[in-house]
């Protein structure tokens, strides 16, 4: 009898140290309503970051190398890209587009 009465002081121990809740975690209003309305919801990204990041990568894309650019335009077509993995990407792209580069 005084195990089982000291193991139930125990679990109620247990139980009052995880099952709290503080005041802090009800300050945030996510416990209320965990859901944002579509205003806020476009508040975590800046605008002018994603412009930054638009213009990062058009930077990379002028600045690659002559051969990444015939590398990528020769994944991009199937049978090219079949032919340099037996033969080599710069081979495969003199095969399929006579070394000269394709326009959009």
């Amino acid at each position: 009898m005084r195990t089982l009465v000291i193991l139930t002081l125990l679990a109620v121990l247990v139980m009052a140290a995880t099952c709290y809740e503080s005041h802090e975690s009800m300050e945030s209003h996510e416990y209320l309503n965990p859901f944002l309305n579509r205003r806020r919801a476009n508040d975590f990204i800046q605008a002018d970051s994603r412009l930054r990041a638009i213009t990062q990568e058009r930077i990379r894309e002028s600045s690659k190398k002559q051969y990444e650019h015939q590398r990528e335009l020769c994944e991009d077509y199937y049978p090219c890209e079949m032919y340099a993995y037996r033969h080599g990407y710069p081979a495969a792209y003199k095969h399929y587009f006579g070394g000269r580069r394709r326009t959009k």
